[in-house]
């Protein structure tokens, strides 16, 4: 099967080069299409585990999932009081003024950054980078995303961004995922960097038709060429369903929706009853599994989630505290 799958990408590579590229630059075509397909940064020991063999080896992004729509029934939102899942917002003098989001729409981990930035009420401009070329991002040393930069500092690592922007507008408030204190935040914090991201690609590449959905709202929301979007959509789809496989072994799954739906399930066990994990309100490992969650939730793999485990009601209260985006218009 490792056979197999190694030829099927090499060949993939070899067809993209051909028609892509004119026959030329076979490794650089290889190497980019996986910059496309997998997921790009989390935190430092998520980068140990997850892309030690993939991101790091081939730079790349994070293989991503949609969001096609809410479907949420009328019963449930109209259930939910705005005055009780109210956003928070820092005072308005540690409000930052200036936040650009370097970004692949897709990508689980910029989507931590974005679950967080949503629910403060922080207004950021968003940046997306073109995961071939990367020209948006030409300027930075660092070339993965997310980038976030505030008030003229870049912030990389998605966890590293997030505790460094909380202690900006929460001086009050201890964050910190190596603070190795028994916090319950910071504990499922790390467990969304390192066990619930493994989880997800297997899911949204589990068969042809899954990865090709998956590629599908990759090459909408991205930004690609038209040709690219042909490119990228199809040869995409096809090196991931061999990778996925891969990814299987790596971490050691049997089955892709049943360990979807235990790490669901492990995640309500988590709440033990209280609305958030937080309590009343959202904490930031909250934020962490809503955001890597939220691009996959009307893929087929997030919907089968919801229907098979109980973590509907708890997505159901997110979507609502999170509440409309505060992203704004800006050029690339």
């Amino acid at each position: 099967m490792r056979r197999a799958s190694n030829l099927a990408s090499s060949v993939l590579s070899r067809t993209v080069a051909a028609t892509y590229y004119g026959g030329s630059n076979t490794g650089a075509v290889h190497h980019r299409l996986f910059q496309v397909a997998l997921y790009c940064t989390g935190s430092t020991s998520s980068r140990q585990h997850w892309t030690s063999r993939f991101c790091n080896s081939f730079s790349g992004r994070a293989a991503a999932l949609g969001v096609a729509g809410a479907l949420v029934s009328v019963a449930a939102a109209t259930s939910i009081s705005e005055e009780v899942y109210a956003k928070e917002r820092p005072p308005q003098e540690l409000l930052p003024k200036d936040v650009v989001l370097y970004q692949y729409e897709a990508c689980p981990f910029c989507n931590k950054v974005k679950a967080v930035l949503d629910y403060y009420d922080i207004p950021y401009k968003v940046v997306e980078v073109n995961p071939i070329s990367k020209k948006e991002i030409k300027w930075s040393e660092y070339k993965k995303v997310p980038i976030l930069t505030v008030d003229g500092e870049h912030l990389v690592d998605s966890s590293d961004i997030i505790n460094k922007l909380s202690s900006k507008i929460l001086p009050n408030k201890k964050v910190g995922l190596a603070s190795g204190d028994g916090n319950e935040e910071d504990k499922w914090r790390r467990w969304v960097d390192s066990h619930l991201v493994h989880v997800l690609s297997p899911n949204i590449y589990r068969n042809t038709s899954e990865a090709l959905e998956s590629f599908d709202y990759i090459t909408n929301n991205g930004n690609f060429s038209f040709t690219e979007k042909i490119t990228v959509k199809y040869a995409g789809a096809a090196a991931m369903y061999f990778v996925s496989k891969n990814l299987k072994k790596k971490y050691n799954i049997t089955d892709e929706r049943a360990a979807l739906y235990e790490a669901a399930e492990t995640w309500v066990d988590a709440l033990d009853g209280r609305q958030f994990l937080g309590g009343s309100k959202p904490n930031l490992a909250d934020l962490a599994v809503f955001g890597v969650l939220r691009p996959i939730r009307y893929l087929r793999s997030g919907k089968d989630m919801v229907e098979h485990t109980r973590i509907g009601e708890w997505y159901t209260r997110m979507e609502s505290v999170v509440g409309e985006s505060s992203r704004i218009k800006a050029e690339a």
